[in-house]
């Protein structure tokens, strides 16, 4: 019997992926503090991709509790510059900062996924994709921002480039997917794998 597929996630993004690749599945959030998780693997110096894969790992645990017959699919996405990672912004001042730090730089988006059933890992994967930031003027960055409004706050760089942030940029290496937070192409790969989809 193919085991039913659980996207332990409340992202608009994660879902629509997921749909628009014909998956048949439920999505269910994770009940999970991801700042509490987080906090002690900042502290201890953990790299981004490791916060990340730790924090999809939790996700797909937590939601397994509860389905421990479904294939459950956990994901995170954190971003990096250098040695800072970066969170969703507070409010439209932090927003702003987040733009500023990333003008003219290139930034790093780690998007991790893991594959759980019945509380044990089947699989674990990182994606990542580099993003370039042009330089942004200040005056730039406050009109871009009252354009876009409160989407800014939905993620984690302040911007989405499925929409007007793809202004931001002018250069982009690594694929849609692991950008939007959902590296497909390595998902579909695996489910084949576990005969959880047609192969």
């Amino acid at each position: 019997m193919t085991p039913k597929l659980i996207l332990a996630s409340s992202s608009p993004f994660r879902r629509m992926l997921m749909e628009n690749a014909g998956l048949s599945f439920e999505a269910h959030p994770a009940e999970i503090d991801e700042r509490a998780v987080e906090a002690p693997l900042e502290k201890a110096g953990a790299k981004p991709d490791t916060v990340a894969c730790i924090l999809a790992k939790a996700k797909a645990e937590d939601v397994s509790a509860r389905f421990p017959e479904g294939l459950v699919i956990g994901s995170d996405q954190t971003m990096s510059l250098g040695d800072r990672v970066f969170h969703k912004p507070k409010d439209m001042g932090d927003a702003a900062n987040h733009l500023r730090a990333l003008s003219g730089t290139t930034h790093r988006l780690n998007s991790a996924i893991a594959i759980v059933r019945g509380g044990a890992v089947l699989w674990e994967h990182v994606g990542h994709a580099e993003l370039t930031m042009r330089p942004l003027t200040e005056d730039f960055i406050a009109r871009h921002l009252s354009r876009v409004g409160e989407r800014a706050l939905s993620s984690v760089g302040a911007y989405q480039l499925e929409g007007e942030g793809v202004q931001l940029f002018e250069k982009i290496e690594g694929d849609y997917f692991t950008i939007l937070g959902l590296p497909m192409l390595p998902l579909l790969g695996k489910l084949r794998e576990f005969g959880a989809i047609d192969g």
